[in-house]
């Protein structure tokens, strides 16, 4: 039997390439679980993979993807059964592990989730590693003790897919959202999925000298990371706290204090949601079934194919796309 995927290829002089191909299923790598993946999605991580970019791939020929959700074909694991739908996020597979832009993929029963049934597998990829991660955020501050009562909720990289996907989590749960983006036009997309407040990127982008700002958010979702970080621990209210989840504009905060956490007691979370272990997969993924509006979901999404993926790889590292960036596998 062969399946299609996207194969990154490199060649003696160092170039990627990618490409569409029919493989044979004998290259699938080992696992306890076979998959017949209906759709993918477009990640940051991603567009590393395509691109070459990052160290990410160590070895090629590779497939990336490093989400997916479908149908179970085959396994050797007692908690999945055939027809069984699931879906993957994380666990290094589409960088390590061949991934997801395919139309079959084995991996480890270990991995996968089973997909709750209010959601589809489309609407899974709508959500995917983005959406995750933004959920166990969203629970991250509420263990941290954020609340609607105590004010406004800041989400940096607001149209991005994080951050998408937190306003309208944060929106449903009752919390007034201010969404910061660079780019205007996203500003009704945002408003559609919550958003009370747009703030520009330019009024957070630069370091500031000062060692606290006036308190403004409750709390916030930072996806930039950067100096946007340190003035948002400045902006924050006492006690309040900020989940960390990328760093669009840098790893490197140059202007960074102490301050925030000693005069505020401001809490910095970091949120991984790579080596998440299951049982907290399991709690999010029943909390997104629940707490983001499904008909939220459509606004984010759009559908692209497996040759389609060429060109996005580039794009979203440039930060071009916008909102969830489905992949069907099969077209």
């Amino acid at each position: 039997m062969t399946f299609r995927a996207l194969l990154v290829e490199k060649a003696e002089d160092g170039a990627i390439s990618a490409s569409v191909k029919d493989l044979q299923d004998d290259r699938l790598p080992d696992g306890d679980v076979t998959v017949a993946v209906e759709y993918s999605t477009l990640n940051y991580k991603d567009g590393l993979c395509i691109t070459g970019h990052g160290g990410l791939v160590r070895s090629f020929p590779h497939v990336p993807g490093v989400d997916f959700a479908g149908t179970v074909e085959a396994s050797d694991d007692p908690r999945y059964r055939p027809g069984d739908r699931v879906v993957l996020t994380g666990w290094r597979v589409g960088e390590v592990w061949w991934g997801g832009y395919a139309t079959r993929a084995r991996v480890k029963g270990d991995w996968l989730v089973p997909l709750p049934d209010t959601l589809t597998t489309r609407q899974a990829m709508a959500i995917g590693t983005a959406g995750l991660t933004a959920m166990l955020a969203v629970m991250a501050l509420e263990k941290a003790g954020l609340s609607p009562p105590k004010g406004e909720v800041l989400v940096t990289g607001a149209a991005g897919g994080v951050g998408s996907v937190a306003v309208a989590i944060l929106a449903r749960l009752g919390y007034r959202v201010a969404a910061v983006t660079g780019r205007p036009e996203a500003a009704a997309y945002l408003r559609e999925l919550g958003a009370e407040t747009i703030i520009d990127r330019a009024e957070l982008a630069a370091a500031s000298a000062k060692a606290l700002e006036s308190e403004r958010w409750a709390g916030a979702v930072d996806a930039v990371g950067g100096d946007m970080l340190m003035r948002v621990l400045k902006q924050v209210k006492y006690d309040g706290a900020v989940a960390s989840i990328g760093l669009a504009a840098g790893a490197a905060v140059h202007s960074f204090t102490v301050i925030p956490f000693i005069l505020r007691g401001v809490s910095l979370l970091g949120i991984d949601s790579v080596m998440r272990p299951r049982d907290e997969r399991l709690d999010a993924w029943s909390r997104i079934a629940t707490d983001l509006p499904h008909d939220k979901l459509d606004a984010m999404i759009t559908e692209y194919g497996l040759a389609d993926l060429p060109a996005l790889g580039p794009a979203i590292l440039e930060g071009k796309v916008r909102g969830r960036a489905v992949i069907d596998v099969r077209r």
